[in-house]
């Protein structure tokens, strides 16, 4: 199991510190992957990858994050988030 997916794992179990470790450690890959999203789409896009990341977040549940089964369960909800689906 990774690290992400652990603490996911944590976090759904409620220990305290899983969300805030949580955050730290996928923000970077979220807005990697939200910075590919947006080079690719039409120019004049105000977007920019953070407030793409920051938006998605918040359509996964923020705070209230539901059960993820693991990183790649967390990682295709998320970018399903960002693209609005």
């Amino acid at each position: 199991m990774n690290n992400i997916t652990q603490l996911l794992a944590n976090a759904e179990q409620g220990a305290p510190l899983a969300a805030e470790e949580l955050v730290p450690a996928v923000y970077d890959e979220l807005r990697r992957l939200a910075a590919y999203k947006m080079a690719h789409e039409l120019p004049g896009q105000t977007l920019q990858p953070t407030a793409l990341v920051h938006e998605a977040w918040l359509r996964l549940g923020g705070d209230a994050q539901p059960h993820w089964k693991s990183s790649g369960h967390f990682f295709a909800a998320a970018a399903e988030a960002a693209t609005g689906n």
